[in-house]
C-alpha cells in the first residue's frame, strides 16, 4: 500500500465515522420502537393457557370488550368473548328426562340408548355416563308445538365416539331414545 492509499483511507474513515454513528443510532431507535410495538401488541393479544379449539367468538370488530367480557344486548349480560374447548374423540349428550317418565327409566347398569341426528337416518349407540340426581325445571326448549314449559326434568349424560365420516358439533340438538 502506498502513502497515498493510507491517507485516502484515513480521510474516507474520517468522513464515514459520523455516518456510521448515525446508522447505529437509527438501528437503536428502530430496535426500541420494535420492542415498544411488541409490548403494545402483547397487551391486546389473547392467549389461551392450554391448546384447544375456539368454539365461539362472541364479539365483532369494533365492539367494546371489558375484562368481564362483551356486553350482549339481548340478554343484557356480559358474555365471555371466546369459548374454548379441547378436541375430543368422545362427545357427550345431555338428555332431559320428563319427571313423568322417571319411573320407567331403567337401572343405570341396564340403560341402553341411541342417538338420531336430525335431518338424517344416522343412529349412533350411546354409553351411559351418569345421572345428575337433581330434578329441576326445564329450561332447554325445542321448537315443538306440543312442548310444555311447566315440566321438571332429570339430566342424564351419555357419551359416544365421534364417527370420522360425520360432522357433529357441540351444542347440536339431537333426538335420544332410551330403552333397556
Amino acid at each position: 500500500m502506498s502513502r497515498l492509499d493510507e491517507v485516502e483511507c484515513g480521510r474516507v474513515l474520517a468522513f464515514r465515522t459520523p455516518d456510521i454513528q448515525n446508522q447505529e443510532r437509527q438501528t437503536d431507535a428502530l430496535e426500541k420502537s420494535y420492542r415498544a410495538s411488541s409490548a403494545l401488541l402483547s397487551k391486546y393479544t389473547l392467549r389461551a393457557p392450554t391448546d384447544g379449539v375456539v368454539l365461539s367468538i362472541n364479539s365483532i370488530v369494533g365492539n367494546y370488550v371489558s375484562p368481564q367480557g362483551g356486553y350482549e344486548s339481548y340478554s343484557q349480560q356480559m358474555n365471555p368473548v371466546l369459548v374454548l374447548g379441547t378436541p375430543q374423540i368422545n362427545l357427550h349428550v345431555r338428555c332431559y328426562i320428563d319427571e313423568i317418565l322417571l319411573p320407567r327409566l331403567p337401572a343405570a347398569s341396564k340403560v341402553k340408548a341411541q342417538m338420531s341426528i336430525r335431518g338424517s337416518n344416522i343412529k349412533i349407540p350411546l354409553d351411559f355416563v351418569r345421572v345428575q340426581p337433581f330434578v329441576s325445571p326445564k329450561i332447554e326448549l325445542s321448537d315443538e308445538r306440543q312442548e310444555r314449559v311447566d315440566v321438571r326434568v332429570l339430566p342424564v349424560i351419555f357419551k359416544f365416539e365421534k364417527p370420522k365420516n360425520l360432522n357433529l358439533y357441540p351444542g347440536e340438538l339431537v333426538d335420544v331414545y332410551i330403552g333397556d
